[in-house]
């Protein structure tokens, strides 16, 4: 379930499914790796205030559901999630330089979807519903 947040200037319920990969799909987040990046990730989404809903660390891919406020464009968020973990994962892990050559940890690109508590089609029907109440007026 994804709570309700209320700010002092706007009240928001978001949800985001992000997924990003290693660098040439890599299987290297695994054991150590996997468990550090896990915490670090936990850390990260804790100091920003950001709801960390679940995180699934598989060895060539991370998906993570997290609430950010709609004031954080999401790629901006991304890019401190990826950045902040790859500096920490090479500074602690120096061997996956080795495994990744070219200096960067993860891929460049990532996939982000949404998820509510309604549907797009339902939120049409209630758009469209008002249009034509106050078309009548």
């Amino acid at each position: 379930m994804v709570n309700i947040v209320t700010k002092r200037n706007c009240v928001y319920q978001t949800a985001y499914h992000v997924i990003w990969c290693p660098k040439y799909r890599r299987d290297i987040l695994v054991g150590k790796v996997a468990e550090t990046v896990g915490m670090m990730l936990d850390n990260l989404c804790s100091e920003k205030g950001w709801d960390m809903i679940s995180k699934e660390i598989q060895p060539d891919h991370i998906h993570l559901f997290v609430s950010i406020p709609p004031a954080v464009a999401v790629a901006n968020a991304v890019k401190v999630l990826k950045g902040v973990t790859a500096r920490q994962l090479f500074q602690q892990f120096p061997l996956l330089k080795k495994k990744l050559w070219g200096g960067n940890l993860w891929s460049p690109s990532y996939y982000v979807g949404t998820a509510g508590n309604v549907s797009a089609q339902t939120i049409q029907c209630y758009i469209e519903r008002s249009e034509h109440v106050n078309k009548r007026r």
